[in-house]
């Protein structure tokens, strides 16, 4: 296929239509990639889910809490369009950071100093070992691509697996539009 991206820190990894599971339709925002391995999060998996319902002693706080992947569900981190943490957090590319410190963050929060538009959480996170990821890529279960932040925060999530193959023209197009359930078509 034409427009071919690799796999990179603030890319994104768009699955491939066979892919299931949690995979299905999921796009993964990487936050790490190198040859120790890749880390990102799903961004389109929302859970019902309350920041004050999974941090004890936390807040009321409007923002959205998804299925960051399958790898340690218990733990929970954040992605910001701002750079709300300052020297606790890691740019993952400009104007996106990825986690903080969760005491500044109350106090944030508390003290309405943050946007929910601006943040979102993730249970959980995907992961690949060393070499994992590229031989996915060499069996074309995901296709890559440089998000935008209207992509990662703005864009409807129920909708954000077709819009990014579309945005990318040609032959994704078509795949955009492969039907959830083949069997049905």
């Amino acid at each position: 296929m034409s427009n071919f991206i690799n796999p990179a820190k603030g890319k994104v990894l768009i699955s491939a239509p066979m892919l299931g599971d949690i995979f299905k339709r999921s796009v993964i925002l990487l936050t790490e990639h190198n040859e120790e391995g890749s880390v990102g999060f799903i961004l389109n998996k929302p859970t019902d889910l309350k920041l004050n319902e999974i941090i004890e002693d936390f807040p009321e706080f409007d923002a959205k809490v998804y299925l960051g992947g399958p790898v340690q569900r218990d733990s929970l981190n954040f992605i910001s369009r701002k750079n709300y943490f300052e020297d606790d957090s890691y740019e993952i590319s400009e104007g996106l950071y990825w986690n903080g410190n969760y005491e500044k963050l109350k106090i944030l929060i508390e003290t309405g100093n943050i946007d929910p538009e601006d943040i979102k959480f993730y249970l959980g996170y995907s992961g690949w070992g060393p070499g994992q990821l590229d031989n996915e890529m060499s069996i074309k279960s995901w296709y890559v691509n440089t998000p935008t932040s209207e992509m990662i925060f703005d864009e409807d999530d129920s909708k954000l697996w077709s819009t990014i193959l579309r945005s990318m023209g040609n032959e994704y197009t078509v795949i955009s539009t492969f039907p959830d359930d083949p069997s049905v078509n």
